[in-house]
């Protein structure tokens, strides 16, 4: 009987696990754009169990042989970029953007086996004027609602599946003790 529920509970539990802390596992604005001369703060949102992990932003288009630009919690000599990590959020911050900047960078994670990372493509425009603007992106809010209207479709259609297991197997107990009684109405008549 245990086993008729097992694959849906640990399907359950599974999905439970996953999708509550993927929705928030490393997120990031896909674009971010400054002015040349500028700064840009990129949030890297964060699920709470990498708290004590390190992070880094790295830069390349691919993210396997992205160089390493700055990187949590040992300080590296003074640069134009810069990493804060605030429970929940690592913000990393570029001064003094010039055309070279452009590029795709890496959110990163470092943890045992294989690393979290998200893209992030920055986008450097020239601008007449010479004052330094500050550009500041957070996550959108749909990509967050997106993801809290899919955890729970999928919640909701494990447990109507951990329903429709129960009530399959309720009907199949009821159907065997109801031939098995009238196997043995047929033997005591005989």
């Amino acid at each position: 009987m245990f086993w008729h529920f097992a694959a849906p509970v640990i399907c359950l539990i599974w999905l439970m696990e996953h999708s509550v802390d993927s929705a928030f596992r490393l997120s990031a604005p896909q674009v971010v754009t400054a002015e040349e001369g500028g700064s840009v703060t990129v949030p890297c949102q964060y699920g709470s169990r990498y708290e004590d992990y390190t992070k880094y932003w790295c830069k390349g288009d691919v993210y396997e042989l992205c160089e390493i630009i700055v990187k949590t919690p040992k300080p590296r000599p003074p640069s134009r970029s810069s990493i804060v990590d605030d429970a929940g959020f690592f913000n990393v911050t570029m001064t003094s953007l010039n055309k070279s900047d452009e590029g795709n960078y890496w959110c990163v994670i470092a943890r045992i086996g294989r690393n979290v990372y998200t893209r992030v493509t920055v986008q450097v425009k020239r601008t007449v004027v010479t004052t330094p603007t500050h550009a500041t992106v957070t996550p959108g809010q749909d990509e967050i609602t997106w993801w809290a209207v899919l955890r729970w479709i999928l919640f909701i259609l494990m447990l109507c599946c951990l329903g429709a297991t129960h009530i399959i197997v309720w009907r199949i107990n009821a159907l065997q003790k109801i031939g098995q009684k009238q196997k043995s109405d047929q033997n005591v008549n005989i």
